[in-house]
């Protein structure tokens, strides 16, 4: 059986993630869960699932699941903090590691699990944003195999050739990527009405269910910012060779056009059982427990360019792209600030933008050569964007 430590046992993609796996419980087995805070659903967890390990971010969290798991899972090893999260995804018993913790959080056990050769099934933005090169090294020096979890760029990668990743792109005959975005609940809503939307209204996607951060940025379209960054490091090209399209009906995942005019797209219900399902079994297909498509219900399918104005996140992600070295990092982790912020009721969903440009802004660029360089350009850019934030309440 294939053994399967899931970082972000808790959150969207975890949840689907095991509920994928219990259509087929003759060839997956769970080794160990993560979560953050949330004890009494990583109770439940362990109890249906009785994983070896168990992993809090949280000391005060894993002292509360130890005690509910004596009688549910007594078997089960409750460990707790950082170095445990790195410890479980590198475990020898671990085949796969889904990375899903959201947020730079996930970068180090993400990257510990390449380190050690797994299959890393990649539902973490932030551990290519942050560090694309030193990840992409891990992956390729330690033998591990990359398989992205994200709609579009799991799309992408099912619309390449096989071999694309040693012959390139351009070798390939691929032109250009065709990222796909829905827009967000405010695609058309008056730009003079945006900087009043609340923290629910943005929560609020029109096709896919995401926890709270990966909502606000669906709504800002600052995901897709991070996509464009992620697909650049996936697929070993630059944002130049990178076309953001809007697609209200999110049922185009994404697309690859060829020099020889063809368009390849990747069609499906959006839901995240089907690249969770394709990643898990690649080069094989599983069954997902997702409905198929219906052309004819789905009826037409729309198309437009994004509105820069609108959602100026695409160009600061960009933008920190072109800049290279730690500008990604930095980009990442004022906006988790600003997110964070604005969900806590700080700064109106228009300041999101303003909080990362500004922080751009203040920010030396180091060489992104060394985890030490990343992380600290991560801490720097956190503590300006809250100093930004305070200063324009005062």
């Amino acid at each position: 059986m294939i053994g399967l430590t899931i970082l972000g046992a808790t959150g969207t993609i975890g949840i689907n993630t095991l509920d994928v796996i219990s259509r087929h419980p003759d060839t997956y087995r769970v080794v160990a869960l993560t979560a953050n805070r949330d004890d009494a659903r990583m109770a439940s967890l362990c109890a249906e699932w009785q994983p070896a390990y168990a992993v809090m971010a949280d000391s005060d969290s894993a002292e509360r699941l130890r005690t509910s798991l004596k009688s549910k899972a007594p078997d089960t090893t409750v460990l707790a903090g950082e170095a445990a999260l790195e410890q479980v995804a590198a475990l020898p018993e671990t085949d796969y590691v889904m990375a899903a913790i959201v947020g730079g959080a996930g970068l180090l056990p993400t990257l510990a699990a390449a380190r050690a050769g797994k299959r890393v099934l990649l539902a973490n933005k932030e551990a290519l944003v942050m560090s694309g090169k030193l990840f992409m090294d891990a992956i390729h020096d330690h033998g591990a195999e990359l398989l992205p979890i994200d709609s579009e760029h799991n799309a992408i990668f099912q619309c390449l050739p096989p071999d694309h990743q040693s012959r390139g792109l351009a070798a390939s005959g691929v032109e250009r990527i065709l990222l796909t975005a829905s827009g967000g609940p405010f695609r058309d809503t008056p730009l003079a009405e945006l900087a009043e939307v609340s923290p629910d209204q943005a929560c609020a996607h029109p096709n896919w269910v995401m926890g709270r951060k990966i909502s606000v940025d669906s709504a800002t379209m600052m995901n897709k910012g991070l996509e464009i960054i992620e697909a650049c490091w996936l697929f070993n090209t630059t944002p130049a060779h990178i076309q953001v399209v809007l697609h209200p009906q999110s049922v185009i995942h994404s697309l690859v056009q060829y020099c020889d005019g063809t368009v390849l797209a990747e069609l499906g219900q959006p839901d995240m059982r089907t690249p969770i399902a394709h990643a898990l079994a690649w080069p094989e297909r599983i069954g997902a427990g997702v409905e198929s498509l219906d052309l004819f219900n789905v009826a037409r399918l729309d198309f437009q360019p994004p509105d820069m104005t609108r959602f100026p996140c695409l160009h600061l992600a960009a933008e920190a792209m072109h800049a290279g070295g730690t500008a990604t990092a930095v980009m990442n982790a004022a906006n988790e600030i600003a997110v964070e912020a604005f969900l806590a009721g700080a700064i109106r969903f228009t300041d999101i933008p303003r909080v990362v440009e500004a922080t751009l802004a203040n920010a030396t660029v180091q060489p992104a050569t060394t985890l030490d360089n990343v992380l600290a350009a991560d801490s720097q850019a956190r503590d300006s964007a809250r100093t930004y934030i305070r200063e324009q309440a005062a």
